[in-house]
Formats: structure tokens, sequence, C-alpha cells
């Protein structure tokens, strides 16, 4: 409590950093002592806000150091993480201060767990990846799911996303890098793998779905958020001593599910080559994104199927603009969170379930974001 700052939000200039910061100056109680903090305080200045600029650059240990003793909670918004990204992770784990991003690339996850687990985990850190879209609602929706149905047996949730949303300059910088990174991504996984203790007596499994029709096209989802709710039924006993996950892309007609096919797979061919993945990058650069207009139109829903112990569950994760309007809520009430609420005794490499779980779904639904369940 005898740092200057309660939160401080680094990397606000960009298109999602200027949402959250607008996010928190409405949201942050009387009181909260929060900051902007970038490499251009001239950027931050124009967004117009009445609270302190501090100048620090991502490459600039020295002053990341500096940034991250000041504060008790740290939210950077400056990706692609794995190149912008590990600087400040070990500064707030050796600084004993709170981090959260925005990330969606594996590969950076399962480094920072390599390289800063162990010291966050002795110096009180809570390092907190993927607060946004990526992955909070699979990962809160899960858990939800989960405290639904009975205690210790065995419990199967799949989960299913509808919804529509646009990208901006930055999310398309992060996906063609992580599409562009597959060896890379796989080399890190295997040494986590066998660095990391299992569970004891307990079985997780939680990775992309297979093509299923549940009254519409259920596809593949390999993004970051099954790596993300498996890290969660590791560390929490309440999913179970045999917990199964499954995500799924859901569309109502066999068309579309082969146009989301070859989108992807077009995609992923273009980042593997430099010319390729340059020129979709010029199309789109970091700081561009969506208009208030269209993100007013953009909505997502992700259903739950929960089953365990002889009981079947149905929950639902709902909101507006999933990629920034409602990421840059996430974010916010994320900080505000491990800012403010009563929280377990835990740090080191965590997730939002893990380090907040119900506090941050009880502050997520106050805010606009619904957690509903049917039978």
């Amino acid at each position: 409590m005898n740092r200057p700052y309660d939160i401080v939000l680094f990397g606000a200039s960009g298109f999602t950093g200027a949402l959250t910061a607008a996010y928190l100056a409405a949201a942050a109680p009387p009181g909260t002592r929060w900051a902007l903090a970038g490499r251009d305080p001239a950027k931050l200045e124009r967004l117009g806000l009445d609270v302190p600029i501090l100048r620090a650059d991502a490459t600039d240990r020295a002053a990341l150091a500096d940034l991250a003793a000041g504060t008790r909670v740290l939210a950077t918004t400056v990706g692609p993480y794995i190149t912008h990204g590990e600087p400040l992770v070990a500064a707030c784990a050796e600084a004993g201060t709170h981090y959260l991003d925005l990330t969606g690339e594996p590969e950076f996850v399962d480094r920072t767990y390599l390289r800063h687990h162990d010291l966050a985990a002795r110096t009180g850190a809570k390092l907190v990846h993927a607060c946004g879209f990526d992955s909070i609602p699979w990962d809160l929706g899960v858990l939800h799911t989960v405290e639904q149905l009975p205690e210790n047996v065995p419990l199967t949730v799949s989960g299913f996303l509808r919804g529509n949303g646009r990208l901006s300059g930055g999310t398309l910088s992060t996906v063609l890098t992580v599409a562009g990174r597959a060896r890379q991504a796989a080399e890190a996984a295997a040494q986590r793998r066998a660095a990391e203790p299992r569970p004891k007596g307990r079985r997780i499994s939680s990775r992309a779905g297979g093509v299923r029709y549940v009254g519409g096209w259920a596809l593949p989802m390999p993004t970051l958020d099954p790596m993300i709710v498996g890290r969660s039924a590791r560390l929490l006993d309440r999913y179970g001593p045999d917990f199964t996950y499954r995500q799924h892309f859901a569309v109502r007609t066999l068309p579309q599910a082969l146009a989301v096919a070859a989108g992807a797979g077009a995609l992923v061919a273009a980042a593997a080559l430099p010319p390729a993945r340059d020129l979709l990058r010029a199309r789109l650069r970091p700081g561009q994104g969506p208009s208030p207009e269209q993100r007013a139109k953009s909505w997502f829903r992700v259903t739950f199927l929960g089953e365990g112990g002889g009981e079947r569950v149905i929950t639902e994760v709902a909101g507006g603009d999933p990629g920034y309007g409602e990421t840059a809520k996430m974010l916010g009430e994320s900080a505000l969170c491990l800012a403010f609420d009563d929280l377990p005794d835990r740090a080191g490499q965590l997730t939002t379930a893990s380090a907040m779980g119900r506090a941050l779904i009880d502050r997520l639904v106050r805010a606009g974001i619904s957690f509903t369940t049917r039978a």
C-alpha cells in the first residue's frame, strides 16, 4: 500500500489500450491511484485523462523495473507479447507486482512460466495472462459451469462460441505472429510439459474440439483458451478428479463452416510467408480498428454444456463487442479486482479463474457481461 499507484496501464496509446484507459477513468472508484505509462507521453496526454503520465519503453529494463516497483498492479496492452512483453513480466516478478495482459499467444505464456513463475511465487506476484476476450469468457465460463455441478466426480464441459466482430491492427499483428511461430510454440510447450508438476491423482484434458453437428456446425477452435482452462483445472481441485474440456466455434450452415475453415487455412498459410505476412500487416496497422458504430453492432455468446455426477447444466456468457469494448472492460475490471478485492492467497503464473474467480465474475456481471445457467 505504500507504493505510489494502485494500477498502472502500460500502452494506453494503442487501440485497445485507449479503450481500457477510458474504461478505467469511468469505472475506477474514487481515490484510486492510477496512471498511464508508455514510450510516448505526448500520445498519452492526447487521451485527455486527468491522471499521471509515466514514460517507459518496452525495451528499457531499468525503466520497467522502476515502473513495476511503483505500483501494486501493472496491466499491459503492448503486443505482440512474444516480441514486446517479456521484460515487463520479469520486472513484475522481481518487484512482487501483480501483472495482467491481453495475450492470445501460447508460446508467450509457456515461456513466461518457464522463466518467471518460480520467482513470482516467491515474491507474491500474480502473473495473469489473457485477461480479455482471450480468455476470460472461456476461463470464467467454465468455472461458473463447474460450480453448478457436483463435487468430486468426473466432469465434462464443452464450449461453443457464436458472435461477430472486427479485427484491429494490433490483433491482426498478434494473429500473424502466432500463426508464423508454430515451431517455436511447440518447443516452448514441450519444455513446459517437462518442467511443470502434474496434479497428483487427477486427470485433466483440455483442447480444441472436433467437428460436430449440434443443431448447427461446431468447428475446432485452436486458440489459447483451452490451454488457460486446463491450467485453471490443474490449480483448482473443484474441477474434480477427471476433467475434460473441448472448445468449438459454432455456425449455422455448412457453407458458413466451409468458409470459416477456408479462411483460417488461408491465414495460416499467409503467415508462414514473410511477404504475405507483411502485406496483411500493411492493410491494417496497429492503432487502427473498428469504428464505434461497428463495435456497437458486435456481440458474442459462449454456451457451455456441463455434465457430471448424473447432472447436466447449460450456462452462457454473453456480451457486446468482444475484441475491444468488452475486452477493455475485462482488463479494467481484472486490474480493479487485483487491486481491491479479497482474493485467494496464490502467486506465480495464474489464470483469471485461479487468481480471481468468483470475485471477477461478480464484477463483470455488475459491468454488464452476463453469466447465466439453465438445467
